[in-house]
């Protein structure tokens, strides 16, 4: 039998899990509050990227961290990929959710060199896409379960605290690589 070559998965946060680094918590959002927090994600990351010269945007963190357009285009991609986990989550039975694989996507999807203004553009669809889909979430239906890994579920709710993470997190992340330069 041939190896197993898939990379290992990190464990998901918990759903009451707090960010040591931005801080963030879980509980401290329902989804009305995390909702509001994403709703804000494009215009911060418009304003932030409005103080950057193209230079700054591309250059690449401390020991290989992103630069600040990669993180850009994974937040993109994060309420995208947000949207049809949702979606599966109020649409299907326990759905086993795909992995992001988010090194592979910067670097097969050309982070790096993405233009910055479209992928704000994109960023702003696709969250306005998202929250479109958590008001199709009837109150009944927020604790629904989805799992990456077999013994690892969460649900309907996390997904939304989950973006909301994601946004606060990698603006600060933005901020942070582009203050390096």
């Amino acid at each position: 039998m041939p190896a197993d070559r898939r990379p290992a998965l990190p464990p998901l946060a918990g759903e009451e899990h707090v960010c040591l680094s931005c801080p963030f918590s879980y509980v401290d959002h329902d989804v009305d509050r995390a909702s509001a927090v994403i709703a804000a994600i494009p215009a911060r990351a418009r304003a932030l990227f409005g103080s950057l010269d193209d230079a700054t945007c591309r250059q690449p963190g401390p020991d290989g961290a992103w630069s600040a357009v990669q993180y850009l285009c994974h937040l993109r991609d994060v309420y995208a990929t947000s949207t049809i986990r949702l979606h599966r989550a109020r649409t299907e039975d326990d759905p086993a959710l795909e992995p992001m694989l988010n090194d592979l996507r910067a670097r097969r999807f050309g982070y790096r060199d993405a233009a910055v203004e479209p992928a704000l553009d994109q960023l702003q669809a696709h969250v306005i896409g998202f929250l479109a889909e958590i008001e199709r979430v009837r109150p009944g239906e927020w604790g629904r379960p989805v799992h990456r890994l077999p013994d690892e579920h969460r649900s309907a709710r996390w997904l939304v605290r989950q973006a909301a993470h994601e946004g606060v997190h990698h603006l600060r992340d933005i901020t942070e690589v582009s203050r390096q330069h």
